[in-house]
């Protein structure tokens, strides 16, 4: 009889007996865990989790951050779990720590990871990127947020993962960085990429344009946390021809970008583009190919229809 046909008296202090639940629903809610306490916690809790804890399967996403634990004892776990994907290893997801050994294990147990996301994890180096990317050729999405990778370990990327379609790049902005000119000379290795996020203080109009031409193929650009971005000349109007999905600058204002001398209106105005982004004409929902989700955007076109 169903616990729903008891009256709600008799159901204080019942406690539901997990090991009856079917084992598939028992999988889907131990995936849902951490890493840590997939192997701090939940296989030590009974033989049941255990015997599932054992399966390789249990171990294709890793993911983990640095909170209490220290770095030794979060090193000893992610390779544990490495070690019990048995070559099943598909998505890893570290924040706060990592290494080069660590990167080099990763590579040589996970000849099929699809994913590898970093965060601030500032130990790892161009030379152990570098290593571990000739051993990662099935890579499809890199995330790389504020680290010391510069554009040396990332062309090789390019050239190891030929299946390589989204990136996420973000650097502070470091006044000593000696690769302003050739910042992002590295997207020419990536011509399969479909989705490009960059968070960069280094992007400029030069680079933004050898996206665009190193990248034909990309339908998503995220472009939000780029400060120095001013769109002059034909950029705007390639950004709006090649780009689906683009997402502007936050300090887009009142039509106006960051260095307040530069407004939407004259984008093109050194283009070769016919069309006046204010005419009455610019009607059509899918002006330009893009989908713009920023609410100054609108307040230019205010009176006007999409």
């Amino acid at each position: 009889m169903p616990l729903s046909s008891f009256p709600a008296k008799e159901l204080e202090g019942v406690i539901p007996n997990w090991l009856e639940l079917p084992r598939d629903i028992m999988v889907n809610i131990l995936q849902r865990l951490s890493t840590d306490d997939m192997v701090t916690r939940a296989c030590l809790v009974c033989p049941l989790w255990w015997n599932i804890c054992k399966d390789p399967l249990m171990w294709r996403t890793i993911q983990m951050i640095k909170l209490h634990n220290s770095t030794s004892d979060l090193l000893k776990i992610c390779r544990y779990a490495i070690e019990r994907s048995c070559g099943h290893l598909e998505n890893i997801d570290i924040q706060y720590f990592f290494t080069d050994d660590l990167l080099k294990y990763i590579a040589e147990n996970g000849c099929h990871l699809g994913c590898l996301r970093l965060e601030d994890c500032c130990e790892i180096s161009d030379k152990g990127l570098i290593d571990a990317a000739n051993k990662l050729p099935l890579l499809e999405e890199l995330d790389i947020l504020f680290s010391n990778i510069t554009k040396d370990s990332l062309e090789v990327i390019g050239q190891s993962c030929p299946f390589l379609k989204s990136l996420k790049y973000c650097i502070g902005f470091d006044a000593d960085n000696k690769w302003y000119d050739e910042a992002f000379s590295f997207i020419k290795t990536m011509p399969q990429l479909r989705h490009l996020e960059i968070c960069s203080d280094l992007l400029t109009n030069d680079g933004l344009v050898a996206i665009l031409d190193g990248c034909p193929l990309l339908e998503s650009l995220n472009i939000q946390d780029c400060d120095y971005l001013d769109f002059s000349g034909n950029v705007w109007k390639r950004c709006c021809e090649q780009i689906k999905d683009l997402r502007l600058p936050y300090d887009f204002e009142d039509g106006y970008f960051g260095d307040g001398d530069t407004h939407f209106d004259n984008l093109s105005e050194n283009s070769n583009d016919d069309s006046n982004l204010d005419s009455e004409d610019d009607n059509d929902d899918s002006e330009c190919g893009t989908m713009i989700e920023l609410n100054q955007l609108m307040k230019i076109y205010q009176g006007n229809s999409w």
